[in-house]
């Protein structure tokens, strides 16, 4: 089945049993480009205008005071020593900008090494970059995939360019680069549509159609056979030195048997081959895109997402580098242009990505594109780590809101009792004088919230024989709400000094945070790092 994963694609990736070894026929990623850019997706309001509030849909920002940055160069250190001595030569001895360089090819490092490991001997990959990291980022594929699998450095123009005219020529194309696991991949030739001028040549036409004449003696490089006397006419005496014929004298005959052949009227002519439009597949595809345009926002393939990039780019990179029924992998896969043309081509496909938001908006397209039996056909993994995409975990279940309490639940280690009235959770712990105790937890994911929601909690915490209550809310609440659970006294314990007030509130982004409950537990529910993917959804 197919899956879209929500998390730090490196934590995924690293578990072999989500993603086992040599499972993965292509690769497709477009990572950030260190170009020192948050990205935000600005969203329309209903009228058409542009919203006021934008949500960030990732920081392109790579800096050492990252811990997972020092964290990536140490395994490093460990997996591969001579790329870890690379980067931290990069990091001393260049300048600021080589400083945060070195940072974010330590984050790619990593990563690609594990996308090597879970690529087929017959897969490829493609990185989707600029000229900002590209020639850095060929040093890690060279060292990861081995140089003798490098097959292109495709130069993408775009039809748009991101610069003006200053003391620099404008810039105006990407890279892709494209490496193989090894010689043995698959590949398949792709075409260009013929140019106007191209098609203009086909000017004849008979029963099977337009077709055009091409030369039946050519010069270069022959063999013994394309160079023999065929009909009387020795293809030597028919140009320059060592001309022949495109192919050996007997197929020649096959050709003629074929009425492919035009004999000349006048003596001395030489014949020709009848070459059909329909027989040309096109032109075949360089490693220069300039047929492919960006997506302008009028278009109704634009999703208002930043670096978003057009179908047929992935059209062409899927076709050429996999099969019907292959599996497509994009680690960074943003607002699911890959997964999409993948399902549209009839491949299999798994996509990651760090933004709840980017998840949320590849359902929505899955949905629009192929219909709603699509959700029969993929699941989800992962859960939220921020306000954003737990607001988006809420409006996804909006049916009985199950999976966001039970998201929320985990935050404090509660245990679920969803089907009891008025309470969603129960933490359970053994107080002082060694006698078991209850805590109650609700949660309220909606925006409307009054005092007399923190009221009901209090008649539970009594109803329920709980000796606190807690209530977990999505949104901030109010001032009144606050206010009566100061004032509805403390839980007091034998051996410790410090109350506990009987009813609390947190909201999921100060939890997230670290901002935890105050709770009469030795030990408290330790904090979960959902970037860390340790939890299915």
């Amino acid at each position: 089945m197919n899956r879209l994963y929500y998390g730090d694609n490196l934590s995924w990736l690293q578990r072999h049993d989500e993603f086992p070894n040599e499972s993965i026929d292509l690769i497709y990623l477009d990572p950030p480009f260190n170009s020192n850019t948050d990205y935000n997706i600005i969203f329309n309001e209903k009228r058409g205008d542009k919203s006021q509030a934008q949500l960030k849909a990732f920081d392109d920002t790579w800096k050492w005071e990252r811990e997972s940055a020092h964290q990536a160069l140490l395994e490093l250190t460990v997996s591969s020593p001579s790329i870890s001595e690379f980067i931290r030569w990069l990091s001393r001895h260049g300048d600021t900008k080589c400083t945060s360089m070195a940072a974010y090819l330590s984050m790619m490092a990593v990563r690609l090494i594990e996308l090597h490991r879970v690529l087929k001997p017959t897969g490829s990959i493609y990185l989707h970059c600029d000229t900002t990291a590209s020639h850095y980022l060929k040093i890690l594929f060279d060292a990861v995939f081995g140089t003798a699998n490098f097959r292109n450095e495709i130069s993408w123009r775009r039809s748009q360019t991101r610069s003006s005219i200053s003391r620099i020529f404008k810039r105006s194309h990407d890279v892709l680069l494209f490496y193989s696991k090894s010689v043995d991949y698959q590949f398949n030739l792709q075409y260009k549509e013929l140019s106007e001028a191209s098609l203009d040549l086909y000017s004849r036409e008979d029963a099977k159609g337009l077709y055009r004449l091409v030369p039946l003696v050519v010069s270069g490089k022959r063999n013994g056979e394309t160079g023999k006397i065929w009909r009387e006419i020795d293809p030597n005496l028919c140009g320059k030195s060592g001309s022949h014929w495109i192919t050996k004298p007997l197929n020649l005959e096959i050709y003629d048997e074929q009425g492919l052949i035009v004999w000349p009227i006048k003596k001395g002519g030489l014949p020709q081959l009848k070459y059909y439009l329909a027989d040309n597949k096109g032109v075949p595809v360089t490693d220069f895109w300039d047929d492919i345009d960006i997506i302008p926002s009028s278009s109704s393939e634009s999703m208002g997402y930043p670096t978003q990039k057009p179908e047929v780019l992935l059209e062409r990179i899927i076709s050429a580098s996999s099969n019907e029924g292959d599996l497509i992998l994009d680690p960074f896969c943003g607002c699911g242009t890959s997964i999409a043309v993948a399902n549209k081509l009839n491949r299999k496909w798994i996509g990651i990505d760090v933004t709840y938001l980017a998840i949320d908006l590849i359902e929505k397209r899955l949905i629009d594109s192929f219909g709603i039996d699509i959700k029969k056909t993929y699941k989800i993994r992962g859960n939220p780590f921020d306000f954003a995409s737990a607001q988006i975990l809420f409006e996804r279940d909006n049916k009985d809101k199950h999976a966001f309490e039970l998201w929320a639940l985990s935050l404090v280690d509660a245990r679920s009792r969803i089907k009891d009235s008025g309470v969603d959770g129960i933490i359970g712990f053994t107080d002082d004088a060694n006698e078991p105790r209850r805590i109650v937890v609700q949660v309220k994911g909606g925006s409307t919230l009054t005092p007399s929601i923190i009221r009901d909690l209090d008649g539970t915490v009594k109803n329920e024989n709980a000796v606190m209550g807690l209530l977990i809310t999505l949104h901030q609440p109010t001032k009144g709400m606050y206010e009566y659970a100061n004032h509805a006294g403390d839980y007091k314990t034998i051996q410790r000094d410090k109350p506990f007030p009987l009813l609390q509130i947190r909201t999921v982004s100060q939890l997230l945070e670290g901002k935890l409950f105050d709770l009469p537990i030795s030990k408290k529910p330790e904090r979960m790092l959902y970037t860390e993917c340790e939890r299915n959804g």
